[in-house]
């Protein structure tokens, strides 16, 4: 009876075409492990590879700039906060497009992503009436005889327009930048400094999709060694088509492999345990999630992820990531509005953020019992307008 290898060969009558002899030598093949191969590290090629393709990144980024645009920005005068003011509105409803906080979120989005942000000022009959994020990938800074900016190059549609900084009321942009030591104008992301994690990260769901590809098909070597022959080359492609069609993939993971014929196969590849890249991946995780300043727990990577440490966790965010941001962001936008509105300055309003509720509690306790303290001195500590 014709068996799956005697159809696949066309019978043992059949006498091979051409027939190679086995002398008895051996073949031994050494190699060293290649160069690493690492992504680009431009603007377009770490947002691709990073918030487009990893988790950990787009959940880091997203993180932070949701929970920063919770706090509010309000608008003081002589020390006094003021609700209604043209500042207040602008900031609220910057453009047609954007509510403010979409346009905030950008700008936090940005900083994280390229370590660059930008806005430019809309002006019309000498007052600012709209604000536009920009994209960083976008801009070119002109620098001046002396190394200081004195303009900025945007390119869009084909079409470059110059923005320059020195004109009134306010110059047309804002260009906002994290520490970068090496260079003099455009600063350094996160995302920047997380990309051999982000690559190792991403190296090791590609293992893993290969893995579940491969399901069935462990890389080895199938031998045939009946009578020291070879097969033909016919012979030879038949039997690597018919297996990896019959025998390869997710939809074959667990399908029973018959062998007959001399046919044997031997594993040649290390298995993930050896390898043992799942540890590694989580370890790449971790350290995306220190490069952007992201407790690793509040991302669900294994670790000592206890009630306790969730909430410790949380506040650690905001005192050590999401307070210095919002804080420096507020600050610049409000040097560079400030002029045109009257001196009006924008300050961060973090009392009604949640995760720091105990840590404002404890301040206005301890402040309430200091009776040395005048009822003036004791509002002014707390950031309360007498």
């Amino acid at each position: 009876m014709p068996n799956w290898f005697n159809r696949l060969t066309g019978g043992r009558d059949n006498t091979p075409a051409e027939r190679k002899d086995f002398a008895g030598h051996s073949v031994l093949s050494l190699s060293q492990l290649g160069a690493a191969t690492w992504s680009n590290r431009g603007f377009a090629s770490l947002v691709n590879q990073g918030f487009a393709k990893n988790p950990v990144v787009y959940r880091c980024v997203r993180l932070i700039a949701e929970a920063a645009n919770r706090v509010p920005l309000v608008i003081e005068e002589n020390g006094r906060r003021v609700d209604e003011h043209p500042l207040a509105a602008l900031l609220g409803r910057p453009n047609g497009r954007q509510s403010g906080g979409e346009m905030l979120e950008a700008v936090f989005a940005y900083l994280q992503t390229a370590g660059n942000a930008y806005l430019q000022a809309g002006v019309v009959d000498g007052e600012v009436k709209a604000l536009f994020c920009l994209r960083p990938d976008r801009m070119r800074v002109v620098a001046g005889g002396d190394g200081w900016p004195v303009a900025y190059d945007y390119t869009a549609g084909g079409k470059t327009m110059r923005l320059r900084q020195d004109t009134l009321p306010v110059p047309d942009v804002l260009h906002m930048a994290l520490f970068h030591p090496l260079d003099d104008h455009y600063g350094m992301g996160p995302l920047e400094a997380a990309q051999t994690s982000l690559d190792i990260h991403n190296a090791a769901g590609q293992w893993n999709k290969a893995l579940l590809d491969n399901a069935a098909r462990p890389s080895g070597a199938l031998v045939y060694s009946v009578a020291g022959g070879n097969l033909t080359a016919e012979q030879f492609e038949r039997l690597k088509t018919e297996l990896e069609q019959g025998f390869s993939g997710a939809s074959n993971a667990g399908r029973p492999m018959v062998l007959e014929g001399g046919l044997d196969w031997k594993t040649i590849a290390l298995s993930p345990r050896d390898m043992d890249f799942i540890e590694a991946k989580n370890a790449a995780a971790r350290d995306i999630a220190l490069a952007f300043g992201v407790p690793p727990m509040l991302l669900g990577i294994p670790g000592d992820n206890t009630y306790a440490n969730m909430a410790e966790a949380n506040r650690a965010l905001w005192r050590q990531t999401l307070i210095p941001l919002v804080l420096r962001v507020a600050e610049d936008m409000s040097n560079w509005l400030s002029p045109a509105f009257g001196g009006a300055v924008i300050k961060a309003n973090f009392d009604g953020v949640e995760a720091l509720a105990e840590d404002r509690a404890a301040l206005w306790s301890r402040v309430g019992s200091a009776e040395f303290l005048s009822d003036a001195e004791k509002r002014a500590m707390l950031g309360i307008s007498a």
